[in-house]
């Protein structure tokens, strides 16, 4: 069976778009494949994002910001935003597709000490795991 293809989408690609996509290809990468973009791409995966999910057995220090037009010929069959900014500037995709949006907070807002800042990736981290992949699975 083929698996399905989803593109997540935020705003800088940097956070909640490469946790979920970490998620995805690790969890459920028999029956989905995941790829991540931003509509203003950062110019790096967030440290801490990367921290955050290699606590929890995924890996995405691999991971590269990349900017959503570069998907946007690629036949997708779900297409989800992650973040309001995003949503509001999804582009229009040459192809019907599904889309759909589930918005996190952005960790790399979080203030305070480096405890405080991993706590607020610690729960987006969850609350994406919580959230997206049932969707998937359901």
């Amino acid at each position: 069976m083929a698996r399905q293809r989803v593109l997540i989408l935020c705003t800088g690609n940097s956070c909640r778009s490469q946790m979920a996509e970490g998620w995805i290809n690790t969890l459920l990468g028999e029956r989905w494949e995941a790829r991540s973009a931003g509509t203003r791409p950062a110019a790096g995966v967030h440290p801490l994002a990367v921290r955050v999910m290699a606590e929890a057995g995924v890996d995405i220090s691999g991971g590269v910001p990349e900017h959503v037009d570069r998907y946007l010929e690629q036949p997708w069959d779900l297409v989800v935003t992650v973040c309001d900014s995003a949503r509001e500037s999804c582009p229009v995709f040459p192809r019907p597709v599904k889309t759909t949006h589930i918005s996190f907070p952005d960790p790399a807002e979080a203030t305070g000490s480096e405890e405080e800042r991993l706590a607020v990736f610690r729960a987006v981290r969850d609350d994406i795991r919580a959230r997206l992949l049932p969707l998937l699975t359901g």
